[in-house]
């Protein structure tokens, strides 16, 4: 009997969350792959100014930063706006398609400050062309230096603008441009995990619809649901079911929700659950989970139960939309949590499997990559080694917990 999502067996889920693991690049090294090539065959990496971009590249093909931030000084990767408008690190074949998945985000931002500031879609075209006038594509600058340089072609918008976000008419000029590809963001010092930038000119193409995107998020993330994938794409059901259709498309098994590319049926049918462990440290937001963002498919019930670290009382794991700090996969299964501590210079990590040698490799592998070439191991901008510290503590409490029950 073929099982949907909501009555497969156990064996069913092990054998999904290993493919899934299998079809990230999480189960086997790909050493010295180029981050283009890894983004391409797994998928965009979200960014949110945290370390996520440099976990997921490292524990794929093992890059260390230094060959990421070359790729990105290349343009063979860059961080752009892209699905749902969110910022995402994609190769440069898909410069074009994430800008046009991305698009709607900022001509929504503009209606709403229409709307809610009066703000003209003249006047924010205008400024537009004022910023393309100041740009070069060599030197960047900074936002003050381009208000500096438009001069009265940016306006203030008051009290009202700053309870909304938006202080003056420059936010929605530059969101609009990154859009339509004539501006691009160059991080200040050459890293993905800040939010420092400068803009220079770009004559980036934007192009691609609805059934594009089902066929890379497909290639990726399978087997997905149309669930899954309106998440990830933010389109309305009936785009979204137009372009799953359109996709070619088709169920893993009868009557299944779970949909895959008909070139993949064979491969999952044959493919078999790796016999040894595997550990990989990743981000909390890495595509393992972002892709699908349905966390308890990743996790076994005894462990979606247990508390969040420093969370509020009567919160679980498995409730949560995110895992609330970096998670250890094996498998495709969330074995484990950690977050990093910039104090003691060391990874601090609550197994919820036995340790051994194979995961103890893992973690001291990853520390030393955040030790020597991060510094520290961020899950986002406003993550600092302060408000991560009640976390830390909750951690290496729980962590030693379980060595005594072991013991």
């Amino acid at each position: 009997m073929e099982h949907g999502p909501e009555t497969r067996t156990d064996a069913d889920t092990a054998k999904l969350r290993a493919w899934w693991s299998h079809r990230q690049w999480l189960d086997r090294p790909h050493p010295g792959t180029p981050a283009a090539e890894v983004l391409a065959a797994t998928g965009w990496a979200r960014s949110v100014g945290g370390a996520a971009p440099y976990l997921g590249l490292f524990a794929r093909a093992g890059l260390r930063r230094a060959a990421v931030d070359a790729a990105v000084a290349r343009l063979e990767v860059h961080e752009l706006p892209a699905a749902r408008g969110c910022t995402y690190v994609l190769p440069a074949a898909d410069f074009a398609l994430g800008l046009a998945a991305g698009a709607a985000g900022p001509v929504a931002e503009l209606a709403s400050a229409e709307k809610h500031l009066g703000v003209g879609r003249d006047e924010v075209e205008k400024l537009c062309l004022a910023i393309e006038r100041v740009l070069s594509e060599a030197e960047p600058l900074d936002p003050t230096s381009i208000r500096e340089a438009v001069g009265d072609a940016v306006r203030p918008l008051g009290e009202a603008g700053k309870k909304r976000g938006v202080s003056t008419t420059l936010p929605l000029a530059l969101g609009l441009m990154q859009s339509r590809g004539r501006i691009r963001r160059v991080p200040v010092n050459g890293r993905l995990d800040q939010q420092r930038y400068g803009y220079v000119g770009w004559d980036q193409p934007v192009a691609g619809g609805a059934v594009d995107l089902a066929r890379r998020y497909f290639s990726w993330a399978a087997p997905a649901t149309l669930r899954h994938f309106r998440w990830f794409s933010g389109f309305t059901a009936a785009t979204a079911r137009r372009a799953v259709a359109e996709a070619g498309l088709v169920p893993l098994a009868p009557g299944s929700e779970f949909l895959m590319p008909p070139e993949l049926l064979d491969a999952y049918a044959e493919f078999r659950i790796p016999a040894e462990p595997h550990y990989t440290l990743l981000a909390g937001i890495d595509g393992i989970h972002l892709l699908h963002r349905d966390l308890p498919r990743l996790l076994d019930p005894v462990d979606a139960a247990r508390p969040l670290p420093a969370g509020r009382a009567g919160r679980s794991f498995g409730s949560e939309a995110d895992p609330q700090t970096h998670v250890v996969l094996d498998r495709g299964r969330i074995v484990g949590l950690w977050e990093y501590d910039t104090e003691r210079a060391e990874i601090v990590h609550q197994p919820f499997v036995p340790p051994d040698d194979a995961l103890r490799e893992a973690v001291a592998r990853t520390e030393a990559f955040v030790r020597d070439e991060l510094g520290d191991a961020r899950g986002f901008s406003l993550d600092s080694p302060k408000s991560r510290a009640p976390k830390i503590a909750a951690l290496r409490a729980a962590a030693g917990t379980a060595d005594r029950t072991a013991r």
